[in-house]
């Protein structure tokens, strides 16, 4: 039997950040090791590991990204305090590594690490590392990337490729196939306001061409209403809800989507080997989601539309498109492929049990 070591899991403020965390957590608890999350009390990763059963201790810090002055006078002057509560739980603790997935939670929980000389393993899923793990990057024990090109931005030698933990049912989906042509539109759990309108100036333009086009659009909730009555009224094939549970199911009866570039996104997509059309969010941090959408247009993985672009014209115009050129739609889920790693979550929990035996750097 392996010796079994304590770990500390950090990141939060979306899910994005969480479930990655718990899907390494859930591999290490297998391995009977003992674990312990850091985050704050008010943000989703409060929620979300108490729903999956594991140990949290809570730090008060706020994001930096998209906030004004006032809010990030705040976060400045909790960061010291919040340092010292997360480096005071890593004594008690006392973890042989600790394992950050991002966001602003996680900075002060990876300087206590660093200052406390604790082996700090990062998972970077995006092109562009986010702030905090910039910070740190010179003196991680490792950082687990899903793009080769976010290398740059870490020691060489300190750099894995392992791609994002995703659910295994998106590995096992199979090319949906008969008609009618379906579409996918995704904006997150909240929605996009933007594919939200493009889709409804694209809805007369599929009626009028005749195109036997049927859409499954995930709206979020402050639109749905609008929205569910104008899609009625357009007689167009489909479903629209305010949000989809299982996104696995529909990406099963899908033959294209159409949505961000989230790290989270992109991964499961990846795993599907789907075809997509991929909209930034021109606001995301860095600009992330631009750079995570360039990596799979270079490779002929996906399509890229700014979102300043997407109209209900060329929404059309792009679907129609692909949908008249199977062969299109065949390359892309063949190259999106490359981008899949259905090991990750098992080899981040290898990386830290290595990082428990080694000294720190």
């Amino acid at each position: 039997m392996s010796t079994q070591h304590r770990f500390v899991l950090t990141g939060g403020g979306t899910g994005g950040h969480v479930y990655p965390a718990l899907a390494v957590a859930r591999v290490l608890q297998k391995r009977g090791h003992q674990l312990l999350f850091i985050g704050t009390a008010a943000g989703i990763e409060s929620r979300l590991v108490a729903d999956a059963r594991f140990a949290m201790e809570h730090i008060q810090i706020s994001g930096l990204n998209r906030v004004g002055l006032v809010q990030k006078l705040r976060a400045a002057t909790q960061l010291p305090v919040a340092v010292a509560v997360a480096a005071k739980i890593l004594g008690s603790f006392r973890p042989a590594a600790v394992f950050s997935m991002g966001g602003f939670v996680a900075g002060p929980v990876m300087l206590a690490a660093l200052l406390r000389r604790i082996p700090l393993v990062v998972m970077e899923p995006n092109a562009i590392p986010g702030f905090a793990s910039r910070k740190v990057a010179s003196r991680v024990y490792r950082a687990l990337l899903s793009f080769e090109s976010t290398a740059r931005w870490f020691p060489r030698d300190r750099t894995e490729l392992t791609g994002l933990p995703v659910r295994s049912e998106f590995f096992s989906l199979q090319p949906k196939t008969g008609d009618p042509f379906t579409v996918l539109i995704t904006g997150g759990s909240r929605g996009s306001r933007t594919l939200n309108r493009a889709a409804r100036e694209s809805w007369p333009l599929f009626r009028q061409s005749g195109s036997p086009v049927r859409f499954i659009h995930q709206s979020g909730s402050a639109e749905y209403d609008a929205l569910r009555l104008e899609f009625e009224q357009s007689g167009m094939q489909g479903e629209l809800v305010p949000f989809l549970p299982d996104m696995a199911a529909a990406f099963a009866q899908a033959n294209l989507v159409i949505g961000r570039s989230g790290a989270g996104g992109v991964s499961e997509l990846a795993a599907a080997g789907m075809p997509s059309i991929l909209v930034p969010f021109p606001f995301a941090a860095d600009d992330h989601q631009k750079a995570n959408a360039q990596q799979l247009a270079d490779a002929g993985a996906a399509k890229l539309i700014l979102d300043a672009d997407l109209s209900g014209q060329r929404l059309f115009e792009e679907v129609e498109q692909l949908r008249a050129n199977p062969k299109a739609l065949a390359s892309m889920r063949e190259k999106v492929r490359q981008f899949a790693w259905p090991s990750a979550a098992e080899r981040a929990a290898a990386v830290l049990e290595e990082a428990a035996h080694d000294k720190p750097r």
